[in-house]
């Protein structure tokens, strides 16, 4: 028809929005459940993470849980792929400012273990061991731990462990020593906390621990720990 205007606007008969229109602009393209697509593969990467600050973080996150000593934090970053140079560098500072302390770490161990679960010398030697403690480090932790605490400690936990025993005093004496060699105790020291425990529990234990060698058993049982070892 003639002199008709022309719809400029979007309404029902509008056409599709021509090149250079501002709605023109792609909306983001969308994927499952309205999630966001994922980046286009030839969009730059992220810059990666710088090294130091990653083990940095890891060793807090294992220190957050326990202390722990200088060898076991190496492992822990080896297993996470940290070079060794990046990780003696981070150690190295945490030495310098206290964060890692073997020689403190160590006096603690041995002070919690032999305290809370009655551990001797030997045992705590061997577990020191296992965390990388180096062996002159370990000795001076120990050295505060003498064979007269550990007696009294080996007799502490025979009484006990008498207060619930039953049986016959030759498989008590047994179970006992037995009990204190997987703590660490030397035989000798095992032996006489046992026969001087049941000597003071009952008449029968008394003549039981009256025929006890005590001398003779350990020196058996070190010559069978030696054969152990050979």
């Amino acid at each position: 028809m003639a002199g008709r205007r022309a719809r400029t606007g979007r309404g029902w008969d509008a056409g599709p929005p021509r090149a250079g229109d501002a709605t023109d602009t792609p909306a983001p393209r969308r994927g499952r459940r309205g999630r966001a697509a994922e980046p286009d593969p030839g969009e730059a990467p992220a810059p990666p993470r710088d090294e130091a600050e990653l083990a940095r973080e890891i060793c807090l996150r294992q220190l957050s849980t326990r202390p722990r000593t200088r060898a076991e934090l190496a492992g822990a970053l080896a297993r996470r792929g940290i070079s060794e140079e990046t990780a003696e560098r981070v150690l190295d500072r945490y030495d310098e400012v206290g964060i890692v302390d073997d020689a403190a770490f160590a006096r603690a161990w041995v002070s919690s273990r032999h305290n809370g679960r009655g551990l001797a010398r030997r045992a705590l030697a061997n577990e020191l061991r296992q965390k990388g403690v180096d062996g002159e480090v370990a000795g001076a932790a120990l050295d505060g731990l003498d064979e007269e605490t550990e007696a009294e400690t080996a007799r502490a936990l025979v009484d006990r462990k008498l207060r619930t025993a039953r049986g016959e005093p030759d498989a008590v004496f047994r179970r006992l020593v037995g009990m204190l060699a997987r703590k660490g105790y030397p035989a000798g020291v095992a032996i006489g906390a046992v026969k001087d425990a049941l000597a003071a529990q009952s008449a029968e234990a008394a003549e039981f621990a009256e025929h006890i060698d005590a001398d003779a058993l350990a020196d058996a049982e070190n010559d069978l720990d030696a054969r152990r070892h050979d």
